[in-house]
């Protein structure tokens, strides 16, 4: 029976972490971190998110703002949030939840958070910087998983890792920090041949594609650790992930669950981030 990746415990060790050096920051600069996030319409699930985030900077003593805009902003007007939170000092990292309502540009939202600011890791400076191994911030769910699996004792030097999706929030960064962790890293996708057999010889599996229970006990390598980073919610109700849990944990040596794995760990890891921002614009105060 595989040993299950406790997420909630690692997150609530790590901001625990974040909230003491976050004190001992606010008390050697004079100013604690501050994180913008910025909402257009009601999605509920991203209201969910938002909260839960705010709620995340009030417990390691961050400042923060919720800025929740109506569904019909314009572009203009979400471009002056921005450039206005661009220049507050006391805002060091910005967040625009998406998705957004399909009459604004997120691109264009996205390349107008300064590089700074970026704790979400997205502007192509960042992307870049990542891409090269010499990361000012992570993007937030891959650097998740990979303090999963620090935290947890799994080292991907030299083994084979299969990253099952390649979205730019979460497949290709995924692979990235793979890779520079000296992983051996192939990434799947929808055109992939034989998918299952690549899968088969992972040491290290990471399944992000949104389809709920889609790898089951035939695709995973017996004493494989599988990360499951899917979010679906079943007929039911219930939330379960990319991975049928039931029918894999039986063959892995290690699985996360869902809920309770990875996902805590997201925003964990943008309070990371943020943190990361603040010491950087004490750095630039001080010349």
């Amino acid at each position: 029976m595989a040993t299950r990746i406790d997420g909630k415990l690692i997150s609530a060790q790590i901001r625990e972490e974040i909230k003491q050096e976050s004190r001992a920051f606010a008390a050697a600069q004079g100013f604690v971190p501050g994180l913008a996030v910025v909402i257009v319409g009601d999605n509920p699930a991203s209201q969910v998110y938002v909260r839960n985030k705010k709620k995340a900077c009030e417990e390691v003593g961050f400042y923060s703002e919720v800025h929740a805009l109506p569904a019909d902003t314009t572009q203009e007007q979400l471009n002056l949030l921005v450039d206005r939170l661009n220049g507050d000092d006391r805002i060091h990292g910005i967040l625009v939840q998406l998705p957004l309502p399909a009459h604004l540009d997120e691109t264009e939202v996205l390349l107008r958070i300064r590089p700074d600011k970026d704790v979400d890791a997205f502007h192509p400076y960042n992307v870049g910087k990542i891409m090269i191994g010499n990361p000012d911030f992570l993007p937030c769910t891959p650097a998740g998983v990979m303090a999963l699996l620090e935290r947890s004792g799994i080292d991907p030097a030299g083994k084979r890792c299969v990253v099952v999706g390649r979205s730019n929030i979460v497949g290709k960064p995924m692979a990235m920090l793979l890779l520079h962790a000296n992983g051996t890293v192939t990434v799947c996708h929808s055109k992939t041949r034989d998918l299952g057999a690549v899968c088969r010889e992972a040491d290290i599996l990471v399944v992000a594609i949104g389809r709920a229970d889609f790898v089951g006990a035939d695709m995973v390598k017996p004493g494989a650790v599988v990360i499951d980073v899917g979010m679906n919610r079943r007929p039911d109700g219930k939330l379960t992930g990319d991975v049928d849990y039931a029918a894999v944990e039986p063959v892995a040596s290690a699985i996360t669950p869902v809920p309770g794995g990875v996902g805590p760990m997201t925003i964990t890891m943008l309070l990371k981030n943020t943190l990361t921002a603040a010491k950087k614009a004490a750095e630039n105060r001080r010349g």
